[in-house]
């Protein structure tokens, strides 16, 4: 930069004098010269502008599963990046930290995010937001989804969210009676259903209250199965099915869903149809799932971000429901369990994977 105001300084010098010269030996008009040095000064401008190094965005995505778990996520909130002008390694750089499904290494991930002194941080989903809010009160926070953030404490309302987090919501709670509706209708006779999931996942106790709610009005009884541990899979699925459950309810969880495929296996080996918290699942050979799109949440948050990053404040951009909700129905997991899918319903899904 020195050298650079060096260069323009000599150059000013030189032009000086030759104007001094021009003004002394010539009759060229003063309108003209005036002209000539708008046009000498224009150009050092220019020239000043063109080496003011670009601004260069550092945040942070932090992440329960690991990034091949979510890899469809990521594209999307990087796709949302660059629809926003932002070119990874130009003019934006992410720090990947992912804790490969084990929740007690968020803590030190987050702290070492924190030490990059970084931008903003972005969550992968509500498990991380708890241990990166614990490691700072500064750094902007932006939650790609997240079931309940008021219930769960990151925000003190949807419309001021009033701290350094904010994001988007699933509604993944209160979509929870559409599931158990779904599955009543396409099993009349439905009347025990087995919900899995983790309670150390923000989200999953208001789920289960909702799901409580629904059910007397449906005629089904709710148990809840706890999957701590993946060990504890196989044995939810074995008390499902001592209990005569008709169909299972598997809410969304770091731990569930780093454990996809072995879930849907045994719901087809166990002859039990069920839905599921992500299309992942029924991508691979789940019967079907209801919810937000979660991509379109993950690319929504590069909005958020793009905000932040241009001087808005997480207090101020309120917390955002989805816009997009997707039904996606597997024929061939019906099938291998023996289940007829309702014309009606069949026709509401946005996608029938045959």
């Amino acid at each position: 930069m020195k050298a650079q105001e060096g260069w323009n300084n000599g150059i000013m010098e030189y032009w000086t004098m030759r104007l001094k010269t021009i003004f002394q030996h010539s009759n060229i008009p003063i309108a003209r010269i005036f002209w000539l040095l708008c046009a000498v000064l224009f150009a050092l401008c220019r020239s000043a502008n063109a080496q003011q190094p670009k601004k260069v965005h550092r945040i942070g995505f932090l992440s329960t599963a690991s990034l091949s778990a979510i890899s469809g996520r990521i594209e999307a909130f990087r796709q949302g990046l660059r629809e926003l002008g932002y070119v990874e390694g130009k003019n934006i750089v992410i720090e990947y930290r992912h804790a490969e499904g084990r929740v007690d290494r968020l803590p030190a991930l987050a702290a070492e995010l924190v030490r990059l002194q970084l931008d903003a941080i972005v969550t992968s989903g509500p498990q991380p937001v708890r241990p990166m809010r614990e490691a700072t009160a500064t750094i902007p926070i932006v939650f790609a989804f997240d079931d309940d953030p008021v219930g769960s404490g990151f925000v003190a309302s949807l419309a001021r969210p009033g701290g350094n987090i904010t994001g988007l919501s699933t509604q993944g709670a209160e979509l929870i009676g559409k599931q158990l509706n779904l599955l009543k209708e396409i099993i009349p006779k439905l009347s025990r259903v087995a919900i899995l999931g983790s309670s150390t996942r923000p989200g999953t106790a208001q789920a289960f209250m909702e799901a409580q709610l629904a059910a007397p009005a449906l005629g089904v009884q709710i148990q809840y199965l706890e999957v701590a541990d993946p060990k504890d899979i196989e044995i939810a699925f074995q008390a499902a099915t001592q209990r005569r459950a008709d169909a299972v309810v598997v809410l969304g969880s770091p731990l569930l869903n780093s454990h996809r495929s072995q879930i849907t296996g045994l719901a087809a080996k166990n002859r039990l149809p069920a839905t599921y918290s992500r299309p992942e699942y029924v991508e691979e050979g789940g019967l079907m799932t209801y919810g937000a799109n979660i991509n379109d949440l993950f690319r929504h948050a590069a909005t958020y971000v793009d905000k932040i990053l241009k001087g808005a404040k997480p207090a101020d951009l309120p917390v955002e429901q989805p816009k997009k909700f997707e039904f996606i129905i597997n024929l061939k997991a019906a099938k291998q369990i023996g289940l007829t899918i309702p014309p009606n319903v069949l026709a509401r899904a946005e996608r029938v994977i045959r």
